[in-house]
């Protein structure tokens, strides 16, 4: 991996340049992407329809709330889960 200034690989990022060369991918991360645990109390028939739900689209419970949330916070990003 060669190396390079701060000034510079930010230089070369701007000008949308071929950083990789610069980058140590395997410990690259992306900030707030790890996982946190998240309680919520549902009606028992909720959580049933949610299960079927899921079950219906092939993913995981959490998997679709995730996914739910997300496009009720963020509606111009597409859905996983359609």
């Amino acid at each position: 991996m060669k190396t390079i200034s701060a000034e510079e690989f930010d230089r070369k990022f701007d000008d949308g340049e071929d950083i990789s060369e610069y980058v140590d991918w395997s410990k690259a991360t992306r900030p707030n992407l790890e996982p946190v645990e998240f309680t919520v109390t549902l009606r028992r028939g909720t959580k049933l329809r949610l299960e079927r739900k899921a079950k219906e689209l092939g993913v995981s419970v959490d998997s679709l709330l995730e996914d739910w949330l997300r496009e009720k916070l963020d509606p111009a990003r597409p859905s996983a889960a359609e």
